[in-house]
């Protein structure tokens, strides 16, 4: 016992009296929630701990400015929250990511260790809360409702900030490679079979235009994140929290963290409904989709190299087969699908979770943020990997996409509006029983001549939108 009393530190709270340790940042709740949830085995995700610490040095701001904390203690706060902005501390947020109490566990968390830090700068030992008080002076003007969905979107703004980067690296990566592939003609398929001429520039200036309408997304995405309601406290009303602190709150907020942040209209709608972070996962998963569909081209474009399209080249980036020598896989494209699966699940979850709030408050923010944060963060580091590992080194197999057009019936649909259905169908029909190509058939078969043959097959003409038969002819 007299070994515990060296070691540990009593604290008390509503359920009753813990021993907490002596040296440890959290109190008494912190110590409650940790062993409550042990749920993924991880901590805090660093953008969560990093935005909760602004709230509250935004908060001991405004409530300084307002005469509402004393300026030792104020400058106390907002000394101990700059140290944990700058990355100290973090080891001392100890609470599950995911947990039950719609985030009290994260916000006593932040408070506990604040005031402790804040303690120790004034000269006091940890636990002397008479000092600073993790709810009277850390937490004055606020409540979990609206300092948790408040962090819960400052992080994910920050990391959207950051998967939009990544995306304009993809679309400008994507357009280099749309003009260096500008003059490759190859087979286009549907519905994996053989169809119509298509420039290889012309598939990849088509992947970032989806690209370009993902970034379009993410910039509405990051706007549903830029209205926080800081203010509203337990459930909208604004009670205990002073009028002049609800003018302020949004403002200070936006010096302390450098970003573009607003007050809802409405409070209660804020408080109670998720519907943004729906929309914000929604974006997501879209890129993700989009992304997830470029691969599976990318794959089999390059699939072979004897054996299947090998119409590109990825670069090699490890060995692909502890058995078979020389083997070399789509390892980049591959991931980039996996993670696609993993966000597509995620949206699921957010989705539900938001579904799922009664009343005035949605209590699932856990699940949405520990779900939607890891599909922004992965998003990110996967379009990462693409560009420098994949898109940017990707080389185009020129002679054997022409020789694959050259032998393939598909060219018979740019020849048929000059000879007509049923005769293009006969020759279609010819080059597949004995493997002799189409030109060489027509030509034969006295349908056309090659003069003008050539003209109707020109790669550019069969490739580019609105040139007429006619026009053909004319030329």
């Amino acid at each position: 016992m007299a070994e515990e009393q060296q070691t540990c530190r009593l604290e008390h709270d509503s359920i009753g009296e813990r021993q907490v340790p002596k040296d440890a940042y959290y109190g008494v709740q912190t110590l409650r929630a940790m062993e409550n949830f042990h749920i993924t085995g991880l901590t805090m995700h660093k953008e969560l701990i990093v935005s909760i610490a602004q709230l509250k040095k935004a908060s001991a701001i405004t409530n300084l400015e307002i005469g509402l904390l004393e300026r030792r203690v104020a400058d106390a706060i907002i000394t101990a929250c700059d140290e944990i902005i700058g990355g100290k501390l973090h080891d001392a947020f100890i609470v599950d990511p995911v947990q039950g109490g719609a985030g009290t566990s994260l916000n006593m968390n932040a408070n506990e260790v604040i005031a402790n830090r804040a303690i120790e700068l004034l000269g006091g030992r940890k636990g002397d809360y008479s000092l600073v008080n993790p709810n009277d002076h850390v937490n004055y003007g606020q409540s979990t409702n609206d300092v948790y969905p408040s962090t819960g979107k400052l992080a994910v703004l920050k990391l959207l900030v950051r998967a939009q980067i990544q995306l304009e690296r993809l679309y400008t990566a994507l357009l280099h490679k749309a003009e260096e592939f500008d003059d490759v003609i190859k087979m286009g398929r549907t519905q994996m079979q053989d169809a119509v001429p298509i420039r290889l520039g012309q598939e990849f200036k088509a992947y970032s235009e989806a690209i370009r309408r993902d970034i379009a997304r993410f910039e509405r995405a990051m706007d549903e994140m830029r209205y926080l309601n800081m203010g509203g406290t337990a459930i909208g009303t604004g009670i205990n929290a002073d009028g002049e602190y609800l003018k302020r709150i949004i403002p200070n907020l936006s010096k302390v963290t450098g970003l573009r942040l607003f007050q809802p209209l409405n409070l209660i709608d804020a408080t109670q409904n998720l519907d943004e972070f729906v929309a914000v996962s929604g974006a997501v998963k879209t890129c993700a989709v989009n992304l997830s569909k470029m691969s599976n081209d990318l794959r089999l474009m390059s699939s072979g190299p004897r054996c299947g399209f090998n119409e590109i080249n990825l670069p090699p980036r490890q060995n692909g087969s502890s058995i078979m020598p020389g083997k070399v896989n789509p390892v980049i494209p591959e991931v980039v699908s996996q993670v696609a699966f993993n966000i597509i699940g995620n949206d699921m979850t957010v989705t539900m979770a938001a579904e799922a709030g009664q009343l005035e408050l949605n209590a699932f923010e856990p699940i949405i943020f520990y779900n939607l944060i890891e599909s922004v963060e992965t998003l990110t580091f996967a379009i990462n990997t693409l560009v420098d590992n994949c898109v940017e080194g990707i080389t185009a197999n020129r002679a054997r996409c022409r020789d694959m057009v050259e032998h393939s019936v598909g060219i018979i649909t740019a020849i048929c509006p000059h000879v007509g259905y049923e005769a293009a169908a006969n020759v279609a029909k010819k080059a597949i029983q004995t493997g002799e190509s189409v030109r060489s058939l027509t030509i034969r078969e006295g349908l056309l001549d090659e003069s003008r043959l050539n003209k109707i097959l020109d790669p550019y003409s069969m490739t580019q939108p609105g040139i007429s038969g006619k026009e053909l002819l004319e030329q």
